[in-house]
């Protein structure tokens, strides 16, 4: 079978595969990070906009930037409350002057970005000294457990199903390669943390669903299959995962979180 193709475009696929799990990262990431209220923030693969409006939310920003590569996430990131300011850009060439935000942050991105050093560089060139860089992505060697688990199962089916396994290509989504990747932008003060979140899904048909929509590498991988492959996919997961008397499915996802200073004597804000 073809490697299929790595589709990140419909934000109404994308919301109920993991979008939903990623608001509640965000959450939590947000405060950690600590930005003081009246800043202005940078959202780098803002995607759906789950991240941008977690910082709309609850950190009290003057303006709130996004930018994705994506025209259908943006879309749908369009549609939330609030997010006017969104614009298509790569992440390793941001349209902002440097020094102009007092966060910029990432959400599940950094690992799909083909050079993902330029684009923490890039985020680092863009916020002001003082001003706070940060990113979180996946566990998916570990415990984010609705992708992991759909991987065990399909390569126990199919070993060549390993070479598009987020957990093996995905070194960087590890605490020590993503906290150096902070350190070899520049930045100071680097520091790391896991965020977990429960994912409690009603039944098999929730979890299994989203697979079908097409979404990143795991549903593209299951709608490559043919009906009897994809038939057998689907009751090796049913098998292996932890049903409870109510048919419901709880499962925690992780996701390593990163964040560094801009080093340098904070000036005075201006407007973003």
């Amino acid at each position: 079978m073809a490697r299929p193709a790595e589709v990140w475009a419909a934000g109404d696929a994308y919301e109920p595969y993991v979008g939903r799990w990623s608001r509640l990262v965000a959450r939590e990431f947000v405060a950690w990070l600590g930005v003081a209220g009246g800043g202005a923030w940078l959202d780098v693969g803002c995607g759906t906009g789950a991240l941008s409006q977690t910082v709309l939310e609850g950190a009290d920003p003057a303006a709130v930037v996004g930018i994705d590569p994506s025209l259908g996430f943006l879309a749908n990131a369009r549609a939330r409350p609030g997010l006017a300011r969104l614009a298509v850009a790569d992440a390793r060439r941001l349209p902002v002057a440097d020094a102009r935000v007092d966060a910029a942050v990432s959400g599940l991105v950094l690992n799909f970005v083909p050079d993902p050093a330029a684009a923490v560089a890039e985020m680092a060139r863009v916020t002001r000294p003082g001003g706070r860089v940060a990113a979180y992505v996946w566990d998916y060697a570990g415990r984010m457990e609705l992708i992991r688990r759909f991987w065990d199962a399909a390569v126990a089916l199919d070993p060549a199903a390993a070479e598009l396994d987020e957990g093996r290509r995905f070194g960087l989504c590890r605490p020590e390669p993503l906290a150096g990747l902070f350190r070899d932008a520049g930045l100071v003060e680097v520091a790391g943390r896991p965020i977990e979140v429960p994912t409690r899904f009603r039944d098999f048909d929730d979890y299994w669903t989203p697979f079908l929509g097409g979404q990143g590498p795991a549903p593209g991988y299951a709608l490559a299959l043919d009906e009897g492959r994809r038939a057998a996919l689907r009751e090796a997961l049913r098998a292996r995962l932890p049903v409870a008397d109510d048919g419901s499915i709880a499962l925690v996802a992780r996701a390593w979180a990163v964040a560094g200073t801009r080093a340098g004597v904070p000036g005075p804000v201006s407007g973003g």
